[in-house]
């Protein structure tokens, strides 16, 4: 048999543009923390990857729904890597304030929610609810945008759909700025949004349907 080839997850580096929350809220103190558990979950990803390239025919030969050795590995490589992913997308899209939704965008959600303010309040609420994250997400099959509910890392993906907007709910985001009042930190996060980095996803998206 070849030899697996094991891909190593790395860390990408806190973009320095995230500090510039703290004049909503945001800390630098809760930004620094938070790219500790990140980095957790990269550590996890490639040690659970080398364990899944070292399984064994005996192994595979005991796979089972109750419990087997690749059942674990392989539920919890999701809720590692899905940290890993959400994570990068969390980062990259805050730090901007000032910006805007393009008039593309901004049409998209009109078109999908009422108004953008309508929008906003969706957005907002659905952070209320979530446990863990909320995605504001590109459906290819019908070209709708929706804005889902993650209650741990590894509830994304809906198939076929992109995200374009990541929010993380967990207490971990905010307990050290904010405690219990989350409204508070949804707030902060919305005025902190990089608007640039999503319309370039949107816009990437749009690109690969021309």
């Amino acid at each position: 048999m070849a030899e697996i080839q094991v891909v190593e997850v790395v860390a990408k580096p806190l973009p320095e543009k995230v500090f510039q929350t703290e004049k909503f809220g945001i800390s630098r103190k809760t930004h620094e923390e938070h790219y500790k558990l990140y980095q957790g979950y990269v550590n996890k990803t490639n040690e659970i990857r080398k364990a899944l390239s070292a399984l064994t025919a005996d192994d595979f030969a005991k796979g089972n729904q109750t419990y087997s050795l690749i059942r674990s590995l392989k539920v919890d490589y999701t809720f590692a890597l899905g940290g890993v992913k959400n994570h990068e997308l969390y980062f990259e899209n805050i730090g901007g304030g000032g910006s805007e939704p393009s008039s593309e965008l901004r049409s998209a959600l009109a078109r999908y929610f009422g108004s953008y303010e309508r929008w906003l309040d969706d957005f907002k609420a659905t952070g209320m609810a979530a446990r863990g994250w909320v995605w504001l997400a590109y459906d290819h099959d019908d070209g709708t945008l929706f804005n889902y509910i993650g209650d741990a890392q590894n509830t994304f993906p809906v198939w076929n759909a992109t995200p374009i907007l990541a929010m993380d709910t967990y207490e971990h985001a905010y307990f050290y700025d904010f405690q219990t009042a989350r409204a508070k930190y949804i707030e902060a996060f919305v005025q902190a949004i990089d608007w640039d980095v999503v319309n370039a996803r949107y816009e990437a998206i749009l690109r690969s349907k021309r």
